[in-house]
């Protein structure tokens, strides 16, 4: 390994150091804020890499926006740091909310690739649950307050992640647009209502195992599939048919730091080479649309030709990836996934123990994920990982193939975005119909532990698209019952009857 890094490419990106970090503090007092975890998770990847001295050379430090308020928080790292007194200034980056994480990795390889950065810091944190702790007490937690500067680089999306037509009827969370994604693919795979949850109860029970034995994970016990399945006071109802228990946990208080360096840059410095971690491929999605008008609610374009064109860029195949991460923010994002990259059965589809026991940052989970198959790579150095990423109601797509072995090919980026948006057939999305429509996607939204509202994509005869509600009991009773998706109501005044 070590005469092979000295043959590459100066400019190779690797990843050599990287670090997972996470506090469960009882009393918020005793909790860092979030500023402070990306500080110790970046600390700590340089103590992975053997090199200290990694962090006062970052040419960039990128972060992903987060609950937390602060302006410019690769700035604030910088300084603490020691980076920004090491020649050149750093240059900081913020991607807002809506920007898909692997495109932060996507760039720091890059970077480094074209020779406009050695060394490139990436990092996120969230703490709510240190938010949650203080709230509880009836305090607030403080954070850092940044006056008057802003980030050297800001990434915003290009469009919005949902319309006016979807939110008239009652969908505001993602938890009820993926619920609804999930009855149209459970409908268009020909399964049952309780298969699909009986499905789905599998599927999470098997994450909670592989996160008790991730040390990383916010969850060490694991959960049996009959109580993930079924609502109850513990594990309440959010969006038939999915439970607490089918959502990213996001109380949580996680971190992670990633360093990317230089092939010759790494080896200057001494970092072992068995540390060293190569990206092979990176595409990206970035077509957006909002779920309503999607044609085919069940499938998602964008990861079919990403994952192709990753998997061939680095020359593998889905069926021979055992190390994986498929992005897990809700069961619709999994089972959409394993669809679009052929329905294969290849083990384990998460290694953190995915979003809802490993821990589902707001908007940084794929940084905990990628630590995570580093430290595996690094075991298993045969292997290839697969990390996916989603950015919105599964409105972006992303897939990051990882070695511990340098490819036969140089790293290499695509967007795909022009092909995904030529092959995602839209709907037009209107807000005023009255007449029959035929239920292409719906779920049961819940207050409480009480169903609330109805919520269904309509079909119209005309082949645009409407969305509507109902707030009728028994109308609410059918559809928590057997499959609607076909069915034609009646609509007027955005509301939906028998």
């Amino acid at each position: 390994m070590a005469d092979a890094a000295m043959q590459l490419p100066p400019n190779t990106p690797v990843l050599v150091g990287v670090s997972a970090v996470q506090q469960k503090c009882a009393d918020y007092r005793d909790a860092e804020e979030a500023i402070a975890l990306m500080e110790r998770a970046l600390r700590n990847a340089a103590q992975d890499a053997g090199a200290p001295a990694l962090l006062a050379r970052a040419d960039e430090i990128l972060i992903p926006k987060g609950i937390w308020k602060y302006s410019d928080p690769g700035r604030l790292l910088a300084d603490s740091l020691g980076a920004s007194s090491s020649g050149a200034p750093t240059t900081t980056l913020l991607a807002e909310i809506g920007i898909l994480q692997q495109s932060l990795i996507s760039r720091a390889c890059q970077q480094i690739v074209d020779g406009e950065a050695a060394v490139v810091l990436v990092a996120g944190a969230e703490n709510k649950y240190r938010l949650g702790t203080a709230k509880r007490a009836g305090e607030r937690a403080r954070e850092t307050v940044q006056e008057g500067v802003a980030p050297d680089i800001s990434l915003a999306p290009e469009a919005e992640l949902w319309s006016e037509v979807e939110s008239a009827a009652g969908l505001g969370m993602p938890v009820g647009y993926y619920a609804i994604i999930d009855s149209a693919l459970r409908y268009k795979r020909g399964q049952s209502v309780d298969e699909h949850r009986n499905e789905m109860a599998q599927m999470y029970a098997r994450f909670s195992q592989i996160a008790a034995d991730n040390t990383d994970a916010w969850c060490d016990e694991p959960v049996s599939a009959p109580f993930i399945r079924e609502h109850s006071q513990a594990n309440r109802m959010l969006a038939f048919p999915y439970t607490k228990l089918h959502n990213s946990q996001w109380n949580v208080d996680q971190g992670a730091g990633l360093i990317f360096c230089s092939a010759g840059l790494a080896t200057e410095l001494g970092i072992d080479p068995r540390k060293w971690i190569f990206p092979l491929a990176s595409v990206e999605a970035n077509f957006m649309s909002v779920v309503a008008a999607r044609k085919d609610l069940g499938a998602c374009p964008g990861f079919r030709i990403a994952g192709a064109a990753a998997f061939d860029m680095a020359g593998v195949d889905f069926k021979d990836i055992h190390l994986k991460e498929l992005y897990s923010c809700f069961p619709a994002a999994v089972r959409v996934q394993l669809d679009e990259f052929g329905k294969v059965d290849t083990g384990d589809l998460s290694v953190t123990g995915a979003m809802t026991f490993g821990g589902g940052p707001l908007n940084n989970f794929v940084f905990q994920a990628t630590v995570k198959m580093a430290q595996l790579l690094r075991q298993q150095p045969a292997e290839v990982g697969l990390v996916t990423s989603v950015s919105g109601m599964l409105t972006k797509q992303a897939c990051a193939l990882w070695s511990a072995s340098s490819g036969e090919q140089p790293w290499a980026f695509a967007d795909v975005t022009e092909q995904v948006r030529h092959s995602s057939a839209q709907c037009e999305v209107v807000a005023q119909y009255s007449g029959p429509a035929s239920v292409a996607g719906y779920t049961v939204l819940y207050r409480a532990d009480q169903p609330w509202r109805g919520v269904a994509v309509f079909d119209l005869p005309d082949g645009q698209r409407t969305v509507a509600y109902t707030e009728e009991p028994g109308l609410i009773a059918q559809l928590l019952g057997d499959e609607q998706c076909g069915n034609s109501f009646v609509l007027n005044g955005g509301q939906f009857s028998r």
